[in-house]
């Protein structure tokens, strides 16, 4: 596996249209701002209704000799953002996306995916797939992933090395699995299960303290993953749950009232549980560590629980709208309830990987919601979805006070945008430059992506 990306050892600095949000409402576009990243990837400086006359003075005062100091001018037209940030994405479906449009939840799994899963007894299988996969979503502009590995321990850890190696920041899971699927792809019983979990928690550690950047903050971390209650059993659940006790840095991700096949399903193994929230809150598997990805049909108790509990949504609108129903998640109640909400590809369940089409999916069900229910939940602006792929998935992800926007002393995960390029509408001279952003978010695609960084440096290939 290649060393992980180094700096240059020069600092970063931009001048240009910066692009980004402060919360669901705020979008900020500044306009003519100076940017400076030191050279371990911090932004060092934000300085918006700056001109040529004026850069130099500021890269003296950050302590730069401003002869020899190199300044990217962004083009008209062109701007920075954040990276997206992808809150449930199963990295094993890599090959599978697409496949099963028709199927019921349980069905597509049993004939489509534990299938594929199976394959990742291969570690170089894993290796060719998951290295296709991280380049995939880094050319999007994916700076930080939450995957769902298998339960196969070596290509769990081979997914981590992939994504270090490459600089995609990612929080990686061993997907626990010990009943209702096939045996290749199941744990052999709860012990295992919990053994192998709590292996690759120490082999992760380990793995990051071989460097000391790593150590001090990892690009790369691991998550507590049981599937869902349908394929973990209470003794999983259980030991999950000691195991996030055990490990209160560690964020939590599970499938959460995902569709209704596979609640009623839920019911009968647990029936001691009114509900998906209670269950997972009795097993110390519910907090604000939590990422709950799909959450279409929660009850008014549930949705106070994720409240009070402060839990994350990842919601997936592909994924939940193109298989054999067209599911609508109340995401503006939770947003009105100030539920953490982020976006998510579900890729393979999401037949794509790309975030903004993520986002304009986010948009068109939250307009059929608008209409569902007769005006009550406003459908989400293109600001408001902007924020849900930046910002919304860093708070889902506990990753907020590093990434998610521009603010001075978080790491500079972004991406550079340039217009005038592959599909995209075109940009007229009169455009404002509010318009060109909603041109992009819109109507364009990863050619528009021209750079994508990740903590400073430079990783789309």
């Amino acid at each position: 596996m290649n060393e992980t990306p180094t700096a240059t050892g020069l600092p970063l600095a931009f001048h240009g249209t910066i692009i980004h949000s402060l919360s669901p409402t705020n979008l900020q576009i500044l306009p003519n701002t100076f940017l400076l990243v030191d050279i371990t990837g911090t932004i060092q400086a934000l300085v918006p209704r700056t001109d040529a006359s004026t850069i130099n003075t500021l890269i003296a005062e950050n302590g730069y000799a401003p002869d020899v100091f190199p300044v990217k001018h962004l083009p008209k037209h062109s701007f920075l953002i954040p990276g997206f940030i992808d809150t449930h994405n199963h990295a094993p479906q890599w090959a599978q996306r697409g496949i099963g449009r028709s199927l019921s939840l349980l069905d597509w799994l049993e004939t489509v995916t534990y299938a594929h899963e199976a394959k990742f007894e291969d570690v170089d299988y894993a290796t060719r797939t998951y290295s296709a996969a991280v380049d995939g979503l880094l050319a999007q502009g994916i700076t930080t992933a939450s995957y769902y590995a298998s339960k196969h321990l070596p290509a769990t850890k081979i997914l981590a090395e992939v994504c270090r190696a490459k600089g995609q920041r990612a929080l990686v899971g061993r997907c626990n699995m010990n009943r209702h699927a096939p045996g290749r792809c199941r744990d052999l019983n709860a012990g295992v299960s919990l053994k192998e979990t709590s292996d690759f928690i120490a082999w992760m550690r380990e793995f990051n303290s071989t460097s000391n950047e790593e150590k001090e903050r990892p690009l790369v971390n691991a998550v507590i993953t049981p599937r869902f209650a349908i394929s973990c059993d209470e003794e999983v659940l259980a030991g999950l749950g000691e195991l996030a006790a055990a490990n209160p840095d560690l964020r939590i991700q599970t499938h959460f009232n995902e569709a209704e096949q596979e609640m009623e399903f839920t019911r009968q193994l647990l029936p001691d549980f009114k509900h998906e929230a209670e269950l997972y809150a009795r097993f110390g598997l519910l907090n604000e560590r939590s990422i709950l990805a799909h959450c279409i049909f929660l009850q008014e108790e549930e949705m106070e629980t994720l409240a009070r509990l402060r839990c994350g949504v990842a919601h997936c609108p592909v994924s939940n709208t193109s298989m054999d129903a067209f599911m609508v998640a109340p995401v503006r109640e939770y947003l009105r309830r100030g539920i953490k909400v982020g976006l998510g590809t579900d890729s393979g369940g999401g037949y794509s990987i790309s975030m903004l089409e993520v986002m304009k999916i986010a948009f068109v069900v939250s307009t059929a919601r608008a209409t569902e229910t007769r005006g009550a939940d406003p459908a989400l602006s293109v600001a408001e979805c902007f924020f849900l792929a930046t910002l919304g998935g860093a708070q889902v992800c506990g990753l907020d006070e590093r990434v998610g926007n521009f603010a001075v002393g978080k790491e500079f995960d972004a991406l550079e945008v340039r217009t005038g390029e592959g599909i995209m509408a075109p940009v007229e001279e009169e455009d404002s430059m509010e318009v060109v952003f909603e041109k992009f978010l819109m109507t364009g695609d990863d050619r528009n992506i021209a750079k994508v960084y990740v903590r400073g440096r430079a990783v789309k290939v």
